[in-house]
């Protein structure tokens, strides 16, 4: 019996909180493994998570750089003598680092989940991930890309790429309830689901929307997600076009609503992010989508330009609305992009390989 200790900020819909969560699935259907996990926030949004058999343990920091933390931390590992300590972001390494020097436990540090191209030490999160590569047993990215714009040590790295549980779309909502229930009028569907954040570029997708419906464009956008961005987003949009530039919010049924889009979209603002292997293209791939995103960082690793869908430059709207619109004058194509999307997602990014990854780093190392 094998005991993994996983520790992670909060459980918010996020990308990484994806991939604890499915790998967390995929876990405890093992007689093997025995599962715990340590969140240093009590914001679960994730509430699948309540269903697992897996012990649940919250060190909230109050204030947020709480020093008691390192020492509560200690004694949770001090008590269930955990063999690997797996880590999903660099304040839990952080915290973690006097722990497993102390009582001699293996260090699965898994912090690297983006692949920006200027990282410097006056990055917060580069700064903190140098700090903890050197006490790291294993240090992973979910991209090729995220390691080498870390400068990660190249002989205890490991790329494990994100998994999709294609159990997940068994059971879609029927797309016509998920139109009418999203109020979205007939005819073809770009979306695009992520964080209202900075790092995300709306602003370039809603004025490719504008533009594309000026032109007499036919078509319904989907902005997903929520975040602190998302009510200045919304007053971009011209009222003539509110009926065709939706923002349903933050949705617990994403993957019915992906079902409904002929394309998605992902734009990243690469002046201060880089993509490391994102879940909402692959999900998009994984439901038969044709892609357009950003170039750069990890996407270029999941989305093969010309193949499965186009990778655009960075903040160019117009190149979007040349994108779309000639997928949609081409639908063809785009469902041949969808099906290779698909067919990618299975050969080289199921749950299945990720859990297989993981496996083999927590027995080497």
């Amino acid at each position: 019996m094998m005991k993994i200790m996983m520790l992670i900020d909060s459980l918010v819909k996020g990308g990484r909180e994806r991939r604890l969560l499915e790998l967390l699935k995929s876990f405890s259907k093992k007689e093997n493994l025995n599962v715990s996990l340590v969140v240093f926030s009590k914001r679960v949004e994730y509430e699948e998570v309540f269903d697992l058999p897996v012990r649940i343990c919250y060190l909230e920091r109050n204030p947020k750089k709480d020093p008691r933390v390192f020492y509560q931390f200690y004694k949770i590992c001090k008590k269930e003598h955990p063999d690997i300590i797996h880590s999903w972001g660099t304040m839990p390494s952080i915290y973690a680092i006097p722990t497993v020097k102390l009582l001699g436990i293996k260090f699965i540090n898994a912090n690297i989940a983006d692949a920006s191209q200027n990282m410097n030490l006056l990055n917060k999160e580069y700064f903190r991930a140098k700090v903890t590569f050197p006490f790291s047993d294993t240090v992973v990215g979910n991209s090729e890309a995220g390691l080498k714009a870390y400068r990660a040590p190249r002989r205890k790295s490991r790329c494990v790429y994100n998994g999709f549980d294609f159990q997940r779309i068994r059971h879609l909502e029927g797309k016509e309830e998920v139109r009418k229930r999203l109020q979205v009028l007939p005819g073809k569907v770009i979306g695009m689901v992520g964080a209202f954040f900075d790092r995300k570029d709306f602003d370039t997708l809603i004025e490719a929307a504008c533009s594309f419906l000026k032109q007499g464009g036919e078509a319904t956008f989907l902005a997903v997600g929520a975040g602190p961005n998302l009510a200045s987003c919304q007053t971009k949009v011209p009222d003539p076009f509110r009926n065709r530039i939706l923002f349903p919010g933050l949705v617990h049924d994403v993957e019915s609503v992906i079902n409904l889009f002929d394309i998605g979209v992902l734009c990243t603002n690469a002046r201060i992010h880089g993509e490391g292997i994102s879940n909402s293209i692959m999900e998009y791939m994984a439901l038969g989508k044709a892609v357009v995103a950003s170039e750069g960082g990890g996407t270029n690793e999941l989305v093969l330009d010309g193949e499965t869908g186009f990778l655009i430059p960075p903040a160019k709207p117009d190149v979007l609305v040349e994108k779309l619109a000639y997928l949609l004058e081409h639908p063809q194509l785009a469902d041949q992009f969808g099906q290779r999307g698909r067919n990618r997602i299975h050969e080289f990014f199921l749950l299945e390989r990720m859990e297989k990854d993981y496996l083999e780093i927590y027995q080497n190392s």
